[in-house]
């Protein structure tokens, strides 16, 4: 409590600090808080506290402030009962519509700090500790689904925690007969079957595909027995499978030589996020996933291939039921290829063809964008990406038509709610009201997995950025480049833990979660050359992850108007050299379209070192084009007509020069990109104009903002909110 003598020592030290002209020191400051905190602590609770303070003013001796230090020298106080504390209701949060936005303030009021904290009324908890469980106990079922999941690469030891892969669990006493059935059973179903059943001895206990065959090494012609190649057997456990303990053999090795084209044509993730888009945005319009089961192993080869396995590497049931000891040569075992198999370059393309030849017969055909299929009549269109189908439809019977297609020559699996896709999960709202509906994605326990895996603890207090942000220094002229980076080189495990770590990242940033984009590229410039910052940028990057472990995109009905975002950061990464970013998205023909969900973020460092900060948004702008060109394409043959796209920029002068309005001089590189744009804004497929830096939201992509920008943009959409923010529109 403050004394008398507390403030006779006080008015001492404001005069003598005014008779010797110096600035007053801390100790005011000092006075109030504990003044504040005093009347906080009496008005908590009026019962209890009263009288406890009572008592302590009769015993307490004064408080004696240290001139050198901020810290309060507290004498020891006698213990005491206290009366259980009744606290009161907690005050509602105020509403923020009528308060100014943070972006309202120029940029050095927003990264600078503020230590100013009033006590009058309860400061709101960040958006870390809103969306972040605080405590540290997990549900079991969480649990379950995490280690499940991840033990998709491979097995864990329930007793010790190690991972185990196919050889180790093979000598594991406990293991041994799990996986000797499981690897049986997949020799048997590339082979003629493995096995009985229990019910009926005459079946097959695993039907075989009459993929392999097995060879005497003497009847392989002799111009290919220098491709012959070995196998990869990789375990897992998927619960969600019939047979939960799986064991998969691919073909591996170099030494396959197919003189025809392998490449196939699949979708791409950019091309699946239109479809959803699709889906949403065309009335009555739904989607179904179909998944091809054994699409490889049910496709003839047009020349067979040979592969050979260990003798002892096979389970002995395998050896017995196909007398595989008169087939050995030096211990390995040879077999035929007839069909197609993992592992194999030729197989997609062979199956992929095949595809083609058997849907073309029943009116469908793949358009001029890779994975996107039509058919001539009927309101269907789908995506292939590989096997699996992400299919858009206009009535039930169209996707059904498609189903009964495929079965004549496939085993397929059918999700009519379309909740999973390519590794993203879909959360769907066939909203009866059109512009309502909405699809949220994200990737569940994926980064629980992740950091499960790399025994990333979580972290102590919330990472709310996702990189080590720039520091401004405020008040100089002139801001210095970063220093180079003089640290321990990491060695080469280290150098592969920071590749893993970037390549188990990137899908998932590109696909729910592009707010890692710009501190994947930053760390990917250096993994080669790694470095212990490069390791600490690591951390800090997964005690982000840690900190928002479920973050998504979510999609809204729209007119399908394809809209960019186009933003540059000059100067502002190593080696003098500039950061594009970008916000490619669908919306409506609005003069300022309306947010929503990425299609495709781009946010990468420029090859090249730039002259200024226009020729920086000029080179943005381009990078941002070309990328909508091909986009514009794919959507037009989906049937959406796209008029000039509205593609926006905070820079006036690379806006001038674009649109003609500026008459300018400058290098060849530059009049490069400035004469593509005009041009592609000459034919009506772009409309470049200006708004503010703060609406433009490939900002965010461009900079390594501080983390209250982060914050800000966390509650305004970027976390996969509604997406229909006013907040952004002024």
């Amino acid at each position: 409590m403050v004394t008398p003598e507390d403030r006779v020592v006080r008015s001492i030290e404001q005069l003598t600090s005014v008779l010797k002209g110096d600035k007053l020191s801390a100790t005011e400051a000092q006075m109030k808080a504990i003044e504040t905190l005093q009347s906080t602590l009496n008005s908590w609770s009026e019962g209890s506290w009263t009288e406890v303070s009572k008592e302590n003013n009769e015993n307490k001796e004064p408080v004696m402030m240290d001139r050198q230090s901020p810290r309060v020298l507290k004498s020891r106080r006698p213990r005491m009962k206290r009366a259980p504390r009744v606290r009161k209701a907690l005050r509602p949060l105020q509403p923020r519509v009528d308060q100014p936005t943070e972006l309202d303030q120029p940029i050095a009021h927003r990264t600078r700090s503020k230590n100013k904290v009033s006590m009058e009324r309860p400061l709101e908890q960040p958006v870390a500790h809103r969306t972040r469980s605080r405590t540290n106990t997990v549900d079991s079922d969480v649990v379950t689904a995490i280690v499940s999941d991840l033990l998709a690469a491979s097995v864990m030891d329930q007793e010790t925690g190690n991972m185990l892969e196919f050889r180790q669990l093979r000598r594991h006493p406990k293991y041994k007969k799990i996986w000797d059935t499981s690897y049986a059973n997949e020799i048997g179903r590339l082979c003629q079957g493995i096995g009985s059943k229990k019910e009926d001895p005459s079946q097959p206990r695993v039907k075989g595909t009459d993929t392999f065959r097995v060879i005497r090494f003497e009847d392989i012609p002799p111009e290919k027995r220098r491709e012959v190649c070995h196998t990869s057997v990789v375990c897992e456990v998927r619960p969600d499978k019939d047979d939960p303990n799986r064991t998969r053999v691919t073909v591996a090795g170099n030494r396959i030589i197919y003189p025809g084209d392998v490449a196939t044509r699949t979708g791409g993730l950019e091309l699946v996020k239109l479809m959803i888009n699709s889906v949403l945005s065309k009335r009555g319009a739904k989607a179904v996933c179909f998944d091809i089961k054994n699409f490889y192993l049910d496709t003839p080869m047009d020349e067979p291939e040979y592969v050979r396995i260990k003798l002892k590497d096979i389970p002995q049931e395998v050896i017995d039921e196909y007398n595989l000891k008169e087939y050995v040569h030096n211990g390995w075992v040879y077999y035929e290829i007839v069909k197609g198999c993992y592992g194999l370059p030729q197989s997609g393309r062979l199956a992929n063809d095949l595809l083609r030849e058997r849907l073309a017969e029943e009116g469908y055909y793949e358009a001029e964008t890779p994975g996107l299929w039509k058919h001539t009549w009927r309101p269907i269109q789908f995506v292939l990406v590989v096997d699996d189908f992400f299919v858009e439809y206009v009535g039930k019977e169209h996707a059904e038509h498609l189903a009964n297609v495929l079965k004549k020559y496939h085993t397929i699996s059918e999700d009519w709610t379309a909740k999973k896709f390519v590794g993203i999960d879909l959360e769907w709202n066939y909203a009866k009201r059109h512009s309502n509906r909405s699809c949220r994605l994200s990737m569940k326990n994926y980064i629980n997995e992740l950091l499960f895996k790399l025994g990333h603890p979580n972290p102590r207090r919330p990472q709310t950025s996702p990189h080590k942000w720039r520091e401004i220094d405020y008040g100089s002229k002139i801001q210095l480049s970063p220093d180079e980076d003089d640290s321990e080189p990491l060695d080469e495990e280290g150098i592969r833990w920071v590749q893993m770590v970037v390549g188990a990242l990137l899908y998932y940033g590109r696909a729910v979660d592009n707010k890692l984009l710009t501190a994947l590229s930053a760390i990917g410039s250096q993994q080669s050359k790694a470095t212990e910052n490069t390791r600490k940028a690591v951390k800090m990057l997964l005690d982000y992850c840690a900190t928002y472990p479920d973050d998504g995109i979510k999609y809204r009905a729209s007119d399908m108007m394809l809209c960019g975002h186009s933003d540059a950061g000059f100067n502002n990464e190593k080696g003098s050299r500039s950061r594009a970013g970008a916000h490619i998205f669908l919306s409506e023909g609005d003069d300022f379209p309306r947010w929503n969900g990425p299609v495709l973020t781009i946010a990468q460092i420029m090859k090249y070192i730039l002259s200024s900060a226009a020729e920086a948004e000029t080179a943005a702008l381009f990078l941002t084009a070309k990328e909508m060109v091909s986009l514009r394409n794919t959507l037009e043959e989906m049937g959406w007509k796209q008029p000039a796209s509205p593609l926006q920029c905070d820079n006036s002068t690379a806006v001038g020069y674009t649109n003609k309005t500026i008459v300018s001089k400058k290098s060849k590189s530059w009049d490069l990109r400035l004469l593509w744009l005009r041009c592609r804004a000459a034919q009506d497929q772009f409309r470049i104009y200006w708004d503010k830096g703060k609406n433009n939201w490939g900002d965010y992509h461009t900079k390594h903002h501080p983390p209250c920008y982060h914050e800000s943009k966390r509650e305004m959409g970027f976390a996969g909110c509604c997406g229909c923010c006013a907040v952004f529109l002024e």
